[in-house]
């Protein structure tokens, strides 16, 4: 059977109604998974109208009484009343929801009431007008699921990243680097690799400094921390190899040379991917007990409501969050 996917609305003025009205018109989506929105039907059915896409929106009081099929998706709230959608206004009732809707659908899939969760974007700025401390999904998450050690992914066709740090300060970013941090995102990579099947498990291990450090002639950090933890992760029995210079590793996995690539900090990650495969790239957190998947890209307020908005992140996102259901639920 077809894994159960919850797609969160996230913040409804930004695109992810659009991208969700978008996604849901391709008959491909019911091929791979079962979706339900969290999030307002009368959203998505207003923003369906603005770019003549459907299916219909069905609004429905229990995930357990979802049916979903290509003329009707199921739609659940939790009684959760979403604002006014006012395209590209930042909005803390519309950060209230996007955080709220998350949670519920992260509640669902602790519960093993879905089988994985993919969200659409929401703001930082409009969640903390709202009244919380998060940084993103990834930290709700963490607070959510008590898995303070989770890491955020990146991948796409042929690229696959995984990150010591994530929403931070890089000042602060480069302090999170120790031996212990790198050894956990270089084993959540490998996890990552075998529950998507890849037949091979190359990873590599980028530097934090020009050149990996050169020997330490540019800084202690590769030499105190990166090599350590790769030195351990080979001990395990991982294939696992660096630090490699930065300005190439990325490069070379492209090429095929390696299978994944943990990253030091956010854009050390985030610029390659985003070069390569803008509109195909997905992020997946790792370390957390659930399946949970999204879209590469943010609110991007400038062209909400203006029905440009491309889905193909979205809809990568979704095929993802499919294959790791299906090979959980094995």
């Amino acid at each position: 059977m077809k894994p159960i996917l919850a797609l969160t609305m996230g913040d409804v003025n930004g695109v992810g109604p659009e991208i969700l009205a978008k996604v849901l018109t391709r008959p491909e989506v019911w091929t791979v998974c079962r979706p339900i929105v969290f999030g307002s039907a009368e959203t998505l059915r207003e923003t369906q109208g603005a770019v003549k896409r459907r299916p219909t929106p069905v609004r429905v009081n229990d995930v357990a009484e979802a049916q979903s099929d290509a003329e009707a998706v199921p739609v659940f709230d939790g009684g959760i009343e979403a604002p006014t959608r006012r395209p590209g206004a930042l909005d803390a009732a519309a950060g209230r929801c996007a955080v709220e809707w998350f949670k519920l659908a992260v509640r669902c899939a602790m519960a093993q009431s879905v089988d994985g969760i993919v969200t659409c974007p929401l703001n930082k700025t409009g969640i903390h007008a709202a009244g919380y401390a998060y940084a993103g999904h990834t930290e709700i998450l963490a607070e959510t699921t008590a898995s303070p050690d989770c890491r955020m992914g990146l991948f796409s066709d042929t690229m696959r990243i995984v990150h010591v740090s994530g929403h931070c300060a890089l000042r602060d970013a480069i302090d999170k680097i120790s031996a212990a941090r790198v050894a956990a995102s270089i084993r959540m990579g490998h996890d990552a690799l075998i529950r998507l099947g890849a037949p091979a498990r190359r990873i590599a291990v980028a530097g934090l400094n020009p050149h990996a450090g050169e020997d330490g002639a540019f800084g202690a950090e590769e030499r105190d921390d990166i090599l350590p933890a790769i030195e351990q992760c080979r001990r395990e029995g991982i294939d696992c190899s660096g630090p490699h210079p930065a300005d190439t590793v990325f490069l070379r996995m492209q090429a095929g040379a390696f299978d994944l690539t943990v990253a030091m900090y956010h854009d050390q990650g985030h610029i390659p991917l985003k070069l390569i495969a803008m509109d195909q790239g997905v992020n997946e957190t790792l370390g957390i007990p659930i399946v949970r998947t999204s879209v590469d890209h943010g609110t991007a307020y400038d062209i909400a409501g203006k029905n440009v908005a491309r889905d193909g992140s979205l809809w990568a996102a979704i095929r993802l969050a499919a294959a790791f259901a299906a090979r959980e639920r094995k």
